[in-house]
């Protein structure tokens, strides 16, 4: 069943895609849906929108002329404004390395064309319900470091901490289950979406992991490694 519109009529939705006919297509299913839609031609066009106008998620196709679609995503991942938008890559590639690569830099999900647009919107949904916190949440507290899930903000000893939006969604995880030891299949599964099996090699979680350790300065220290487990993160004594 297609999800109440009411529900997403506050999502905006940017596509990057040069295909004329596709783009159309994405428009007439987007807005049955209730998304608001904006449109971009070129990898430029659509950074420039990201960066004025932030969607809430962006339909980004691999193949564009001049700079294609994992330069955007690199490009607004790196940017602050825009480094917490969802991504969904779209494309004809099927590869593995090349879906590999696309969450490698940050694509939340990967779909190969020719795609059902009934699975395309629920991929949509699925990305947003996952990225998108609850209204209202509360920011989480442990130590010096506090979690704002709701403003998506980052602090240690109430001074910011620029993270990507995977490496927040990993830091929120632990946080939530501090104490508790999180399998990498785990993390893998709850925070980049795929089981390791499938998508995505287990190392990921931990090239991740110790990027996080580094950018939260001591409290990074409370992110234990459990040895052919995972990790835990430590909560105050």
């Amino acid at each position: 069943p297609v999800e109440s519109t009411a529900r997403v009529a506050t999502h905006r939705v940017l596509i990057v895609e040069d295909e004329p006919d596709i783009r159309d297509l994405l428009v007439f299913h987007l807005e049955r849906d209730g998304y608001q839609v904006a449109q971009a031609r070129s990898g430029a066009d659509a950074l420039r929108q990201a960066q004025t106008s932030p969607p809430d998620l962006v339909l980004l196709d691999l193949m564009l002329p001049e700079m294609d679609g994992l330069e955007v995503c690199r490009r607004l991942r790196q940017n602050p404004v825009t480094q917490g938008i969802p991504i969904v890559m779209l494309t004809a590639r099927g590869d593995e390395v090349d879906r590999v690569l696309g969450l490698e830099m940050g694509a939340d999900d990967y779909v190969v064309k020719p795609f059902s647009p009934r699975e395309l919107m629920a991929r949509v949904r699925a990305v947003l319900r996952r990225t998108r916190p609850a209204p209202g949440t509360a920011p989480l507290t442990v130590g010096r470091l506090s979690i704002d899930p709701a403003a998506h903000i980052v602090t240690v000893a109430d001074v910011p901490v620029s993270l990507t939006r995977r490496e927040f969604d990993l830091l929120r995880a632990l946080v939530e289950s501090r104490g508790r030891v999180l399998s990498r299949e785990y993390l893998l599964d709850h925070v980049w979406g795929y089981t390791a099996a499938e998508e995505i090699e287990s190392r990921t979680v931990d090239v991740h992991v110790r990027r996080l350790r580094q950018k939260l300065g001591v409290e990074g220290q409370r992110i234990g490694t459990v040895t052919g487990v995972g990790y835990r993160l430590e909560g105050d004594a």
